[in-house]
């Protein structure tokens, strides 16, 4: 009997325990925001989207080594005479670009955001953003990509290096050739000149 009653007791007891929640809840003010119209507000070190300032990058492939799971990406080409990269051939601090970034790509669904990609790169063109929507249906989606070139631009300055190295090598088996000639001209003459001595000797004999 006692058991029986003392069971009654605890289901009460609990139910007015989880009421006197509800109704103090009730009378609090709500901390509930109308998002995406309001918005908390981030801290300062918060780390989210990376960006990427194709103005600045010199496609030193700094971040991608030292991304731990591989995220990024690159695919440079060298920069031949005459031709420049992005604008003006050079960053915002003045340091000369030597390659063409045709592919610059992250992929965040592996990115983990760590931010060991900023420290190491030299132009500070690599940065954490305050960004942290970029939900999408396709997994493929959440691969970014920061080059300025479009593919096509980028198979054209691939087409351009191939051209110019070509002809450098046409350049560097023509100066051979010539040099090979000419050695063999000059021990030909060599040749001819101990010749005329070794006769000039026999006649004076």
């Amino acid at each position: 009997m006692k058991a029986y009653f003392n069971n009654i007791y605890q289901s009460l007891s609990t139910i007015m325990v989880g009421m006197s929640i509800t109704i103090k809840q009730m009378f609090r003010k709500s901390v509930t925001i109308q998002y995406p119209e309001q918005r908390l507000q981030l801290p300062e070190r918060e780390r989210n989207r990376l960006f990427v300032n194709m103005e600045d990058c010199i496609g030193c492939d700094q971040c991608a080594k030292a991304c731990p799971v591989s995220c990024i990406d690159i695919d440079t080409v060298k920069v031949v005479p005459g031709d420049i990269v992005g604008k003006t051939g050079t960053t915002s601090q003045g340091k000369k670009k030597a390659l063409h970034v045709t592919s610059f790509t992250i992929d965040f669904a592996k990115c983990c955001f760590c931010q060991l990609c900023v420290f190491p790169c030299p132009t500070e063109c690599i940065y954490m953003t305050d960004v942290f929507e970029y939900s999408t249906y396709a997994r493929k989606d959440l691969k970014y990509q920061f080059s300025d070139l479009t593919p096509e631009q980028g198979e054209q300055k691939k087409k351009m290096l191939a051209d110019f190295n070509a002809e450098q090598d046409k350049k560097k088996a023509q100066a051979a050739e010539e040099a090979a000639k000419k050695a063999a001209e000059t021990k030909a003459a060599e040749n001819k000149g101990e010749t005329k001595t070794e006769s000039d000797n026999t006649k004076e004999s």
